[in-house]
């Protein structure tokens, strides 16, 4: 009788530390690479350009003073987009840091005005003094 309390004690204690010391894997967290994390004002040039960028739960709102014409040149003057040159344009792969990557996880940003899906990538788009645009991570 002895021996099998043992045995029971001793399978116990190993599937305790099979489950305390075994580590889930953690949840990753788009934010934690991002370069702003609240809603910031760049450059100072003579037309602005709202740019909202939203990943997960959480967005932050990009106020760009600048000169240039697209709403691509704007973003990448301050770095707040890179990604590749394509036949179509700019394909955007990282926003503020955080990167979105289609052939790892199916995740791409999402260009919007008014939450309206656009037909013109960032670097076609040109922009009037004082317009909204999106950057959606998608997934």
């Amino acid at each position: 009788m002895k021996k099998i309390i043992n045995y029971i004690a001793l399978a116990a204690m190993l599937c305790f530390c099979l489950t305390t010391c075994t580590k889930a894997p953690e949840a990753t967290d788009l934010w934690e690479t991002a370069v702003y994390t609240e809603d910031t004002e760049l450059g100072n040039g003579a037309k602005t350009l709202y740019v909202e960028v939203t990943a997960e739960d959480k967005a932050v709102t990009f106020t760009v003073h600048t000169d240039e014409k697209t709403v691509g040149a704007a973003l990448m003057e301050h770095h707040l987009v890179a990604g590749e040159k394509g036949a179509y344009g700019l394909y955007v792969k990282v926003v503020n840091g955080i990167t979105a990557d289609y052939d790892t996880d199916q995740s791409y940003w999402e260009f919007r005005k008014k939450g309206e899906s656009l037909s013109t990538g960032v670097d076609g788009t040109e922009f009037a003094d004082g317009e909204h645009y999106e950057l959606v991570y998608t997934k």
